[in-house]
């Protein structure tokens, strides 16, 4: 079988990775290394069991876009009385200083990184998923949000989903999120995200339509299909649509007609690539990765790292 391309949602692994191990995992500064230590000892880990032969670590450029707010202002809302000075996203004192040594590593190893400006790491993964066409794709994730991107064409793509730690990672293809959803296989992702965008995400301010939730939206979008064909069949008072769940669309007809844009990744972000993708034999640059693990205080999770290597 081809190798994959493996996607990383990085910033959600290096948060699983902080708050997984102590803080007490510091460099000889006093610098906590925790997210670093754990990051890359996931790295390693999907490099050991999935033996992708192409990965992108996927960055977020800006964790709130603007032309998401500007369609619904409650996107992310709860989030910014926490946003750092720069309108960045807040994350613990002891986490912000090891992201850019989590970057360095990452180059100095020879991986690559993406982000496209004025997007979310979503959008680069859901951006590059769109692009390939020649080998499977694999996101690594522990983001539901990104169940929208598994398909069979023209590569297979598919979420290995580590909300419970890599040890329970789940391998979720269309098949898969078909039957835990109960949405249709042929269009399981995009009836994932027409079926969240009806139910509503309070971690990312979406308010969904009241009273509908999980089993109702997939039975909706099941039934009729689409999103779009749900909307019509409201608006034209179909016998098949009940008059409260009618009324409730209608309601919400405003909030339904820019949840596609907000909910959907985009798939034609303007990603830009620190450099090729190919997951290298050896290290790029030996010496620095060296020197980093000593810095930093690093040890064996760069050992690790280096021995997943392929060469």
């Amino acid at each position: 079988m081809t190798a994959p391309l493996a996607l990383l949602d990085a910033a959600g692994l290096y948060f699983r990775s902080f708050y997984a191990l102590p803080e007490s995992m510091t460099a000889p500064d006093g610098t906590p290394v925790n997210a670093v230590r754990g990051f890359a000892d996931t790295v390693a880990r999907i490099l050991t069991d999935r033996k992708p032969g192409r990965l992108v670590a996927c960055l977020d450029a800006d964790w709130r876009p603007q032309f998401r707010v500007d369609l619904l202002p409650s996107y992310k809302a709860h989030r910014v009385a926490d946003t750092a000075e720069d309108g960045s996203e807040e994350v613990p004192d002891t986490l912000s200083p090891q992201v850019p040594i989590i970057i360095d590593l990452l180059d100095a190893v020879g991986l690559a990184t993406a982000e496209a400006e004025g997007f979310e790491a979503d959008d680069v993964i859901g951006t590059l998923t769109a692009r390939e066409s020649t080998d499977p794709v694999e996101v690594v994730t522990g983001d539901r949000d990104l169940f929208q991107l598994v398909r069979t064409e023209p590569t297979r793509a598919s979420v290995i989903y580590v909300g419970k730690g890599w040890a329970k990672a789940e391998v979720l293809g269309r098949t898969e999120i078909a039957a835990r959803y109960g949405v249709p296989e042929p269009i399981a992702g995009r009836a994932y995200a027409e079926m969240s965008m009806l139910r509503g995400d309070p971690s990312d301010g979406l308010p969904g339509v009241p009273g509908i939730g999980d089993k109702t939206a997939a039975k909706l979008i099941t039934q009729f299909g689409s999103l779009d064909a749900l909307i019509a069949a409201a608006r034209d008072e179909d016998p098949a649509l009940p008059a409260k769940t009618r009324t409730r669309i209608l309601d919400s007809a405003g909030y339904l007609a820019v949840a596609p844009t907000v909910v959907t990744v985009a798939p034609d972000a303007p990603v830009r690539m620190s450099r090729d993708d190919r997951v290298p034999a050896a290290p790029a640059d030996p010496d620095r990765v060296a020197e980093l693990a000593e810095r930093w205080n690093l040890g064996a999770s760069v050992q690790r790292l280096l021995a997943a290597l392929p060469g």
